[in-house]
């Protein structure tokens, strides 16, 4: 064991693949990383945890052995993961063959192929040319369908027409039915993608630079151009919301203590009222992912009448700031894009560097839209240690939506509380 976490501790702090091999050289399980360091390492860390499980433990007595594959993207880890887990049928890794929610990405059978993802219950239904998969995560799925089409453009709309198509309009598909792309380098595009989904990058970085060599010698500027735009993009793939640290431990029954690796106060902030009236704000804190019940803040608002809950946020984001708190290190707030430029705003006038999102229920009410500001952007941006903090909660959306619901049941309890006392006195 000393050996290992000696080991452990000159491993890269890049991203990649690893394997857990046993006293027999085989491997026993497989799982992608953000930083190969700190997420090998979470599985020797959860032994002093309350929050270890047995079958974590079980896997990790049985580790002799360590192999890593560093990628050049968070992207590429992620395949190389499902290829590898395909290939190799880890023990550990053996909810992935038949667990129906798993993901895959399908290449369709039509005469300008569309590239999908399916459950696994899904498959059949619709005509495919390839398939690959499974995924461990449709979310992150989709995430990284969005990075690779930005590079590759293609139809995805089921009806053969661009008609309307506001994918189209804005460059996210090529345009095949309106005549705007060939067939043949449409067909192209789907090929390039098939090269990233098999983990061949490298092999398609180089084949770009060979096209972009002939098109250049003949003259054919716009292609040469063309494909390096997309050379350098795939050589430079910012995958900030791909990047998660939830560990692959949840496939074993474990929960992830995420103390292990985020420092971090989040404050998230929330508006209930009814028609205006009892209007309220409420302040939770989470400290280093849990929530800390002692900094929890509530307030009666005073300056807003009528229904503006953005007004309200902002008289509520004033006050805080105007008390000798500690200073957070994110700012969430359960709203949308008004709710975060007026935030921003505030944060401004009063100097001071915080980033800030905002949370609210996407249309199907299903799954969480997320709206980062400009700075946040740009402060993730000045070095990879600040990019791996906020990263890993940015890109946990089970935690996200536990602050925020968090937020959201302390409103509406001091809002019910007010009610209550006003019924009480009458």
């Amino acid at each position: 064991m000393e050996t290992l976490k000696n080991r452990i501790n000159k491993l890269p702090k890049s991203p990649g693949v690893y394997e857990f091999r046993d006293k027999q050289g085989k491997i026993l399980y497989i799982g992608k990383a953000t930083s190969l360091k700190d997420r090998v390492g979470s599985y020797f860390r959860s032994q002093s945890s309350t929050l270890g499980a047995p079958k974590v433990e079980l896997l990790v007595s049985q580790i002799a052995d360590i192999k890593i594959h560093k990628t050049d993207s968070v992207l590429e880890a992620l395949i190389l993961e499902a290829n590898l887990i395909k290939k190799h049928q880890p023990k550990y890794n053996v909810m992935a063959k038949d667990d129906k929610s798993f993901g895959y990405f399908v290449i369709t059978k039509e005469k300008f192929p569309r590239v999908i993802i399916l459950w696994k219950t899904e498959l059949g239904k619709v005509p495919a040319k390839k398939i690959y998969g499974p995924y461990l995560s449709k979310h992150q799925m989709n995430i990284a369908l969005k990075l690779i089409r930005r590079i590759f453009p293609f139809h995805s709309n089921k009806q053969p027409t661009e008609k309307g198509c506001l994918d189209f309009q804005i460059g996210k598909c090529p345009g095949p039915h309106a005549g705007a792309i060939s067939r043949a380098d449409y067909l192209k595009n789907i090929r390039n993608i098939e090269m990233i989904l098999k983990g061949e990058k490298k092999r398609l970085v180089s084949t770009l630079k060979k096209e972009m060599k002939d098109y250049a010698k003949n003259n054919e500027f716009e292609k040469a151009a063309e494909a390096r735009n997309r050379i350098f993009a795939l050589e430079h793939i910012r995958d900030v919301a791909l990047i998660s640290e939830e560990p692959q431990h949840s496939m074993l029954g474990y929960q992830p203590n995420i103390e292990c690796w985020v420092e971090m106060r989040v404050e998230a902030y929330d508006i209930s009222n009814i028609a205006g009236d009892y209007a309220v704000g409420s302040m939770v804190v989470f400290t280093n992912g849990k929530a800390d019940k002692n900094e929890y803040r509530k307030f009666k608002i005073k300056t807003v009448s009528g229904i503006d809950d953005v007004a309200m946020m902002r008289e509520v984001l004033h006050r805080r700031f105007n008390n000798d708190w500690p200073k957070p290190d994110l700012i969430l707030l359960d709203g949308g894009k008004g709710h975060l430029n007026m935030a921003q705003k505030v944060i401004n006038d009063i100097k001071l560097e915080i980033p800030i999102i905002a949370v609210a229920k996407g249309p199907t009410r299903k799954k969480l839209d997320i709206f980062q500001s400009k700075f946040l952007l740009t402060y993730l941006g000045r070095n990879e240690e600040i990019r791996e903090k906020y990263n890993r909660i940015l890109s946990d959306a089970k935690l996200i939506e536990r602050i925020r619901n968090e937020a959201h049941r302390f409103a509406i309890s001091y809002h019910k509380k007010l009610r209550r006392k006003n019924w009480k006195s009458r």
